[in-house]
């Protein structure tokens, strides 16, 4: 009977829709393919696979903050998370809380309400006041909860067209080998008929915990955590998610000084860990998920702890921690050789310190050296390129412009080791510059310093060329420096940054510069907002865009699209226009300062000079896009743009036509990036307007626009372009991996001093710049 049921429920809930998503997800192969149990994941990107997931909703999530009644927002986020992942192909089961809330939200509704009535009918009105509710047995309130916390969840499932079945189990349940196999095999029939299990302890009937009462090698059911484990391992699950109402396990209790959360946790790490208080409900708190954890872990099911209650990621917490991201703790039996991602981080501001308190010959010798071992060290990174080159060839998967970003050569290497001696030349007087001097009063001295700005993040691409030049700015400018490059060079930047580290191994400093080889994820680094300050993304446009989504809490340098302008006036010269559009769109087509938009003054339409320009477009193979008012203009032409913000990275630009030089800055400043934008004009007043009205970050007259890079405006090395209005602007070198602190010298002066009733007066006089000041160096 009760398989008939289930099998008429699994009918009714699994209809059209579901089938539909079922065969969907198989057909795009999103559905994760089942595993062989015994061995958990060993990282997090490999969560994915996860098949079997058990979601452990703790007191605290699933209840209100007043302990009386429950959360209905988080658990309405939370079952649409489970029911997107069930729908996914995956099997879900829930072990819940939140019975004991309930009831005691209902039982003492009822309980005012009789007796108000009572009291109503029996003593009048006035004595409603002196009405005291009686102590609530949690027993009692489990038994009148828990059919409408079962009730709640079904209504919620329901909307997604997604059945769910109850199931209520005491420790007994686990200790009889029939009621064990029965329940394991109920559990069974409802994941293969594509039902949601909901679990919880029955708190009915259910006896208080017995203390240390496991049994050997068996976990002892005292709670919902230790119950979600047992289930996980006796179901051979992939995943056991436990929410709860931390962000995950710490080394010492939340809220203290110097508490870390631990992005990862290994068995025998737990004597480095110090427990809090419980939780303001529920009986278990983090030690006894911990255990329960690690007891899941070693019978073969990954875990992670996380926070199901923060309203800005209860939304999305079960689907990222299944996509692989960094959330809460993820408990690993695989520990890296290597330091963790947190901790290099927390070695390279160390270090980063250290470096900046060099003396600025110091840091120059550092990079030198580098410049040194490019030479020197050759052959080894040509062989590792070489390597690199050779499974990106094999992969396939690389265009032709990407290798060539990838090739490095004899040549390449020693335009870098030129480039690197350039950088250290500069850097003689960048960390500790004073910038500006005022005497305030009298022995009060007042001094605006260059300082670093602290650890910086570099992500770069298929571009081993650029981690010793952002090395060498970076040790320039006394900051620490954190190296994501892409796998396709992996073991190119390898070497190149031992070779790095080799040279600032000189002064004791070796590790202000950390190349991530972990399998982190670019937006799991964009979260290290307490420990990254600023991140510099060194490829495509749709990786800066990815950066600055991802990146909440971090500054972000960098451009997200690079729509650059070329503006021909009629009062243009023939030679000019056509050498500076030539180089602005066919020199490097994919770099982010080529021109993708041609505005042509309308005067010059059907004129020689405009021939010229397409006779040369054509010749170059460019193809030609037609903007609305240009082909407005023709009879047969090119096919009309979809989009005048389009920045096409290949042998490809738009033509637009303008009345005027002011009509070509307003259509600049609609449409482009604020990037590079270039005028050709022989007029020196119409250039002047445009220079000066034009709000870019590199405008040009009569230069072609790939004249925006760090080498070509002197800078030695560009970290890259950027288009913010804070801080930097425009290719950015030394100078702008700098910020500033100020610096007061006293003689026992107070605020009191200056006041009204004071006797001292400000004088604020400025003082003779030093730019090399003997003893006031500074570091940040």
């Amino acid at each position: 009977m009760l398989l008939q049921r289930l099998s008429l429920c699994a009918r009714l809930c699994s209809g059209p829709k579901i089938l539909q998503t079922f065969s969907r997800t198989v057909s795009q192969g999103k559905m994760p393919l089942a595993r062989a149990h015994g061995k958990s994941f060993g990282h997090r990107s490999e969560l994915r696979q996860a098949k079997r997931i058990v979601v452990k909703l703790g007191s605290a999530v699933v209840t209100r903050g007043d302990e009386c009644g429950l959360a209905l927002g988080r658990l309405a986020s939370i079952v649409e998370q489970v029911a997107v992942l069930q729908n996914q192909g995956r099997e879900m089961m829930i072990v819940t809380s939140g019975a004991v809330a309930f009831g005691k939200q209902r039982l003492r509704h009822e309980i005012l309400l009789s007796q108000s009535v009572r009291q109503a009918l029996h003593s009048g009105q006035n004595q409603l006041k002196d009405m005291s509710l009686p102590v609530l047995e949690a027993r009692a309130c489990a038994a009148a909860g828990q059919s409408g916390l079962m009730a709640l969840y079904e209504a919620m499932f329901t909307q997604y067209s997604t059945c769910t079945a109850q199931i209520l189990v005491t420790n007994l349940d686990f200790h009889d080998d029939q009621k064990r196999r029965n329940l394991n095999s109920t559990l069974h029939e409802l994941l293969r008929m594509n039902i949601v299990p909901i679990i919880n302890t029955n708190d009915a009937v259910v006896p208080p915990p017995e203390p240390n009462s496991d049994l050997q090698g068996v976990i002892s059911i005292k709670d919902n955590d230790s119950l979600a484990a047992r289930l996980a391992v006796e179901m051979k699950a992939d995943l056991l998610i436990v929410l709860s109402d931390v962000e995950g396990l710490y080394d010492s209790p939340p809220g203290t000084d110097d508490a870390k959360l631990l992005d990862t946790f290994y068995p025998g790490d737990q004597q480095s860990i110090t427990y809090g208080t419980k939780s303001r409900v529920g009986i278990g708190g983090m030690e006894a998920k911990v255990k329960a954890a690690l007891w899941a872990l070693q019978g073969g099911t990954s875990v992670v702890i996380a926070n199901g209650t923060h309203p800005k990621v209860t939304g999305h917490v079960i689907t990222d921690i299944v996509e692989g991201k960094k959330v809460g703790t993820f408990f690993s039996e695989v520990k890296p050789a290597g330091p963790t991602v947190e901790q290099q981080t927390e070695m390279a501001r160390t270090a980063g310190r250290l470096l900046a308190g060099l003396d600025p010959e110091q840091r120059s010798e550092i990079i030198c050296a580098v410049a040194d071992l490019l030479t020197e060290k050759k052959d080894e990174i040509l062989s590792a390129n070489k390597k690199d080159m050779e499974l990106a060839i094999n992969a396939g998967r690389m265009s032709a412009p990407m290798l060539k970003r990838l090739s490095l050569s004899p040549a390449k290497l020693n335009s870098l080791a030129i480039g690197l001696r350039q950088i250290a030349v500069s850097s003689q007087d960048s960390v500790g510059r004073v910038l500006r001097r005022t005497r305030v009063a009298n022995n009060l001295e007042l001094e605006q310093i260059t300082v670093p700005i602290g650890v910086l993040l570099v992500i770069f691409e298929s571009r081993p060329d650029c981690l010793p030049q952002v090395s060498a700015l970076a040790i320039a400018s006394g900051n620490a420096l954190l190296l994501k490059g892409g796998k396709e060079a992996a073991n190119t930047n390898r070497i190149l940054h031992e070779l790095a580290q080799e040279a600032l191994a000189i002064h004791g400093v070796k590790d202000a510069i950390q190349l991530v080889s972990t399998r982190e994820e670019v937006e799991d680094l964009c979260r290290l907002e307490k420990q990254i300050d600023l991140i510099i993304p060194r490829g495509s446009s749709q990786l800066v865009r990815d950066i600055q989504r991802a990146a909440k809490g971090i500054p972000v340098l960098g451009h997200s699209e690079g729509i650059c302008h070329v503006y021909v006036d009629h009062e243009a010269s023939i030679d000019k226009v056509i050498k500076i559009v030539r180089d602005s769109k066919c020199d490097y087509p994919a770099a982010c300062n080529a021109m993708e938009t041609l505005l042509v003054h309308r005067d010059i339409l059907r004129t020689p000079l405009f021939d010229q320009i397409i006779d040369m477009l054509r010749t170059e193979h460019v193809k030609i896009h037609a903007g609305p008012r240009f082909a407005s203009y023709l009879t047969f032409s090119p096919s009309e743009v979809k989009s005048l913000r389009t920045e096409y990275g290949d042998l490809e630009c738009c033509i637009e036509v303008v009345d005027s030089m002011q009509e070509a800055v307003d259509h600049i400043h609609k449409y482009g990036s604020s990037h590079t934008d270039v005028i050709v004009t022989e007029n020196e007043e119409t250039a002047e307007q445009f220079l000066q009205q034009l709000d870019s970050a590199c405008v040009f007259w009569n230069a072609s626009s790939r004249f925006a890079d760090g080498y070509r405006f002197g800078l030695g090395a560009e970290v890259g372009i950027s288009t913010a209005r804070i801080h930097a602007r425009g290719p950015v070198g030394l100078e702008g991996l700098l910020t500033t602190k100020w610096v007061l010298r006293g003689d026992g002066h107070t605020a009191a001093d200056f006041s009204e009733s004071g006797s001292m007066t400000y004088l604020h006089e400025n003082l003779p710049v030093a730019h090399s000041l003997p003893g006031k160096r500074t570091s940040n």
